[in-house]
């Protein structure tokens, strides 16, 4: 299992369409991510109501974890969407 932590970017945090963006490039990668605030039970990045369940702002700090083929692979895919500004995403 490979961790990671990363801080949110996008200007109102993940709402509904950055979260959706991410949730889609979740599902994309081969590995199984998941994701949550450092020290609380982590949610699958392939849910759409968990991550939204999140609540997570500008500026907070998520871990995402990542177990099997193309692990680091996924971290840094999903890590890098989320440390940029979705909400300016076309």
């Amino acid at each position: 299992m490979h961790s990671i932590q990363v801080t949110v970017r996008s200007g109102k945090g993940l709402h509904a369409r950055p979260a959706s963006l991410f949730v889609q490039a979740a599902a994309r990668q081969p590995a199984t991510v998941t994701v949550g605030r450092p020290g609380q039970a982590p949610v699958d990045s392939r849910s759409l109501l968990s991550v939204l369940a999140l609540a997570a702002g500008h500026g907070e700090t998520l871990e995402l974890s990542a177990s099997g083929d193309g692990a680091l692979e996924s971290l840094e895919a999903l890590a890098s969407l989320l440390a940029s500004d979705l909400d300016a995403t076309a």
